[in-house]
């Protein structure tokens, strides 16, 4: 008989700062339109089969089958496949991990992403992904903490071979939502935005989403889009011949009457009177 003991003298209990947000399965079709979006976490790709592009920013990137792709938050991505080889990936959110961005400026962007082919390592990877994935299609009980726990397995596996820039901080995703959110507000501050809606766009929790937001800049989400919505309202009374009703709807508002209120309790005029006020700048 032949046996053989490893002892584990320095085994932490404690998990790693890190949180599955999400699993999903995508295979390219003729209806999918791709756009480039951000997110305020950071998204792990692994291509299943197929090929295709994968875009950041401006720039593409060929990807094909067993390639993994990590994208830092806030960072545009997004995806395309158009020929007879589909591409199929499957895809995981998660917050508290990024990659380290390098010091040196010429290499800063591409230090956000990563992109390289696991083959040697597939059998792991692809064993945490489909797991996750039937975990999360069948959601038998545990099967929550069985997915974080095989994330967590995932991220170790990648930091300890694959991606040595990998980094583990539950700090590192609090001042990237907030930016984010700014980033968000400051882009679709014309759309009727709620607390909701903002909850639903970045993926989470209305409250903790307020309590980050204000931590990092002082004021409310709400408060933050008010003053976005009046600041540009300003600009307009100023440099157009925009109507009050028109300039309004372009910052948010369906209402003239609350536009009006709103713009006066903040300025102590209304939106009329500071026109008025204003030096008319645009001839005829």
């Amino acid at each position: 008989m032949s046996n053989t003991l490893y002892h584990f003298n320095n085994v932490k209990s404690n998990n790693l700062p890190i949180k599955l947000l999400y699993v999903s399965k995508a295979k390219y079709a003729e209806d999918w339109h791709s756009t480039l979006h951000m997110h305020p976490f950071t998204e792990i790709f692994y291509v299943v089969n197929g090929h295709g592009l994968f875009k950041i920013k401006e720039e593409s990137f060929p990807v094909r089958t067993h390639d993994l792709v990590i994208v830092n938050a806030n960072l545009l991505h997004t995806e395309s496949s158009k020929d007879a080889n589909p591409l199929e990936y499957i895809v995981l959110g998660i917050d508290g991990m990024s990659l380290k961005p390098l010091e040196n400026p010429d290499l800063f962007a591409e230090s956000l992403y990563s992109i390289q082919n696991c083959r040697t390592n597939r059998e792991e990877i692809l064993f945490c992904l489909n797991s996750i994935l039937r975990e999360a299609e069948a959601k038998s009980e545990h099967y929550e903490a069985i997915c974080q726990n095989l994330v967590e397995f995932l991220v170790l596996i990648l930091a300890r071979g694959i991606e040595p820039n990998i980094v583990l901080s539950a700090d590192i995703s609090t001042n990237k939502h907030a930016a984010y959110i700014k980033k968000y507000i400051d882009v679709h501050y014309a759309q009727d935005l709620t607390l909701d809606t903002l909850a639903e766009a970045t993926f989470m929790n209305k409250y903790y989403l307020s309590h980050i937001f204000r931590r990092s800049f002082g004021t409310s989400p709400i408060d933050y889009l008010i003053e976005k919505r009046i600041s540009v309202a300003k600009f307009l009374l100023e440099t157009t011949k925009y109507s009050i009703a028109e300039i309004s709807e372009l910052v948010g508002y369906n209402s003239t009457s609350y536009f009006s209120q709103i713009f006066k309790k903040r300025t102590g005029v209304t939106p009329r009177d500071y026109k008025g006020a204003c030096p008319s700048i645009i001839s005829d």
